[in-house]
């Protein structure tokens, strides 16, 4: 069996990524890459330091290693495409075979989270320029931030954004984890890109969900998108607020809405959206 790294190991995806490749094969082949290590010693797998920053670094945890999953950056576009590149050399240098990359859908152009998709693209030129077996997964927009959210929309009595009504193909870390896993341990997709979401969702389908699930009211209220970026950014401050607002921007003009091989490359169908929150209302 192939030994496999997963870096970003302590965040959110590389964390369900970890989990999904121990349910599948067990912990003895899956090594954890984290900046910090001890944020990742709770996974039950070989964990080693892995800094984006450190091209060295990152090259003395890789021995031994068959395949490396790599997980897209969070620091701004112009730094990421260099840290996603010290993983790549890194990963030729150590001997490793294959790279999967965490890439993104969204607006190549034209909404403020371009600049992010744009840098992804670069990555995922340099994976298919490496010399390395390659894949790339497009995840879709994570639904966990609203269900996160849930206690600010109840607040405030609505959801308000300036994604009208685009429909998003959303995903959840859980089933990007089991895609992965399988697109990790299997080389039948080499050499392939996909976008990885389920059935797409507008904010209004989305609103009706989160109240059927929470037993809330809330409304839906569209927003023009400078007065969304206004309102983000005093929130979350100029750069998350502008990535934020891009996206929602790209949910408008249809930059989510695309066909989806989930299916293709999980080995099965996504969750269904009824099943998902079903299985939250179980739980509130």
């Amino acid at each position: 069996m192939a030994t496999i790294a997963v870096t970003a190991a302590s965040g959110h995806l590389g964390r369900a990524i970890v989990e999904a490749l121990i349910a599948r094969d067990g912990a003895d082949e899956v090594i954890a890459l984290a900046r910090t290590p001890e944020k990742a010693s709770d996974l039950g797998v070989v964990v080693r330091k892995g800094d984006y920053e450190d091209r060295a670094g990152l090259e003395q945890a890789l021995p031994g290693v068959d395949t490396v999953l790599l997980v897209s950056g969070m620091d701004e576009p112009s730094k990421r495409i260099g840290q996603h590149r010290n993983v790549i050399e890194a990963a030729k240098a150590a001997g490793v075979s294959k790279i999967v990359y965490t890439s993104v859908q969204g607006p190549d152009e034209g909404t403020s989270f371009s600049p992010v998709v744009q840098s992804n693209r670069q990555t995922e030129k340099d994976v298919r320029e490496s010399g390395l077996n390659w894949i790339v997964g497009r995840n879709g927009i994570y639904i966990e931030p609203d269900i996160d959210y849930i206690g600010s929309y109840q607040a405030a009595g609505e959801i308000a954004n300036c994604a009208g009504d685009g429909r998003c193909g959303y995903t959840s870390r859980a089933e990007l984890g089991a895609a992965y896993a399988q697109l990790l341990t299997s080389d039948v997709h080499n050499g392939q890109v996909f976008n990885l979401h389920g059935a797409p969702l507008t904010q209004a389908d989305l609103t009706d969900r989160i109240n059927a699930a929470f037993g809330t009211s809330l409304v839906y209220r569209p927003m023009s998108v400078e007065e969304f970026k206004q309102d983000r950014t005093a929130e979350l401050g100029e750069f998350l607020g502008t990535v934020i607002t891009g996206i929602y921007a790209g949910i408008r003009a249809g930059a989510f809405d695309n066909p989806s091989q989930f299916a293709e490359a999980a080995g099965r169908p996504h969750q269904s959206w009824d099943a998902y929150f079903a299985a939250l209302k179980a739980t509130s």
